[in-house]
């Protein structure tokens, strides 16, 4: 009787978001790892012009975007690991565009993690067609083993980020439940900004246009990325 109804606890569990402190543990071992015994580690960035490095468009600040700022914490954290930060994200798409070229564009570069950064674009396309189309690429790295992040919108002044329920929040609370779904990572980047805001920082401290972070701005993420190693 006592097997049985473990057997339907069991059952009836939902998956919760991956733990920070031991996600990617298997990888922070490898990353501790010296020559020759190390090996190179693969992490891509797949999303809109957040990623990809735009400011104030059309400057293209690569090594103050979050993906820069996270290779240079990492490497004072691991000294002897070999990291390529490998960034796939192109300005102006949304999830679903990104989901069209996963396959050729992302998975050719055998992430050891991947960080899928869309909310922000998917605005366009709304819950639905980005549900389908995050949970496709998701689906598909979590086949191939591969350790899956996923990062909620930073801002977009235009959205009131004080307003209950406002797009950009929907779309986070939309990421958190899939990262739940699944068993992943999630940083929640638009809750960070949304704190500095609360606590009565401006938000234009933290960006360079009207919906893309500065260096600041990117200094949040990349905190909350780091939180995983």
């Amino acid at each position: 009787m006592k097997n049985i109804l473990l057997i339907l606890f069991l059952s009836f569990q939902t998956s919760t978001i991956a733990d920070p402190a031991s996600y990617l543990n298997d990888l922070k071992a490898e990353m501790k790892k010296e020559w020759p015994k190390n090996r190179t580690i693969n992490l891509v960035f797949h999303g809109h012009s957040v990623p990809a490095g735009y400011f104030k468009t059309p400057v293209v600040n690569t090594l103050e975007a979050y993906p820069y700022q996270v290779l240079r914490a990492m490497k004072a954290e691991y000294p002897f690991a070999v990291i390529n930060i490998i960034n796939t994200s192109i300005g102006g798409e949304n999830s679903e565009s990104g989901d069209k070229r996963f396959e050729t564009e992302v998975l050719n570069h055998k992430p050891d993690v991947l960080f899928i950064d869309y909310a922000l674009n998917d605005q366009g396309i709304g819950l639905e067609r980005a549900k389908i189309a995050w949970e496709k690429m998701i689906s598909i790295a979590l086949k191939k083993e591969i350790k899956v992040i996923l990062i909620s919108p930073s801002p977009d002044q235009r959205v009131n980020i004080l307003e209950v329920k406002n797009v950009l929040e929907q779309h986070t609370a939309q990421i958190r439940s899939i990262s739940e779904k699944y068993g992943i990572g999630f940083v929640d980047s638009y809750r960070m900004f949304k704190q500095k805001v609360v606590s009565g920082e401006p938000i234009t401290k933290y960006m360079s246009q009207v919906n893309h972070p500065n260096e600041n701005g990117h200094e949040l993420i990349a905190n909350g990325i780091m939180r995983y190693f």
